[in-house]
């Protein structure tokens, strides 16, 4: 009979002969920051890249119709406004959720961002020409936290839901966390991009 000694943090194998080895695990490697930050990036990146053929569409109509312009047409140049202020940010948004939580996801977070748009309609946001600033940044805020919230919800009544009452929990839980996140990002989210938006423009005028 043969002893092998075994430590604390390998794992025993018992051999044909009847003896006992020990094997060392290998310890996971942690996450490096630069890892962490490829990853936020990509994340950042898939809400960004699908929108990209509207930004263009956007762009070619305020080239060609607005009164300085190739055609200018003012019928037409009133698209400019609503698009970059209202379509891509939602555009935006819904790819930011739906990549979270599908097409749930999407929904609750383009509704959502409708928030923190209005929000911005503040005179600081306006400026004194009376364009509102698009809120890219809060649609890829809100997008993903609005469908990440509907998620967290969802797995929680996962399987306590009556049979024949799904899809009106589904819809009516949607209606809800829309609700109060639009209300969030109108009166917190706001306030909060109105700080960054007063930070950012001092340190450009500092530059």
């Amino acid at each position: 009979y043969k002893r092998v000694h075994r430590s604390h943090s390998g794992v025993g194998h018992l051999g044909k002969d009847g003896t006992m080895t020990s094997t060392t695990a290998t310890p996971t490697a942690p996450v490096s920051v630069r890892v962490r930050v490829q990853k936020f990036g990509t994340f950042l990146s898939n809400m960004i890249m699908p929108t990209i053929g509207a930004i263009i569409a956007w762009g070619l109509i305020t080239a060609l119709f607005i009164p300085d312009g190739w055609l200018p047409n003012e019928k037409i140049a009133t698209i400019v406004g609503p698009a970059i202020r209202y379509a891509l940010p939602i555009l935006i948004a819904y790819t930011g959720g739906m990549n979270v939580y599908g097409q749930r996801g999407g929904v609750v977070g383009a509704f959502s961002v409708m928030g923190v748009i209005m929000a911005t309609s503040a005179p600081i946001f306006i400026g004194e020409d009376g364009n509102a600033s698009p809120m890219f940044l809060g649609a890829m805020i809100m997008g993903p936290l609005a469908a990440f919230i509907l998620k967290l919800f969802d797995k929680a009544v996962d399987g306590k839901i009556p049979s024949g009452f799904a899809m009106l929990v589904d819809n009516f839980s949607l209606g809800i966390i829309g609700l109060l996140l639009v209300l969030v990002g109108d009166v917190g989210v706001g306030p909060i991009l109105a700080v960054i938006v007063v930070f950012l423009g001092a340190g450009v005028q500092f530059l």
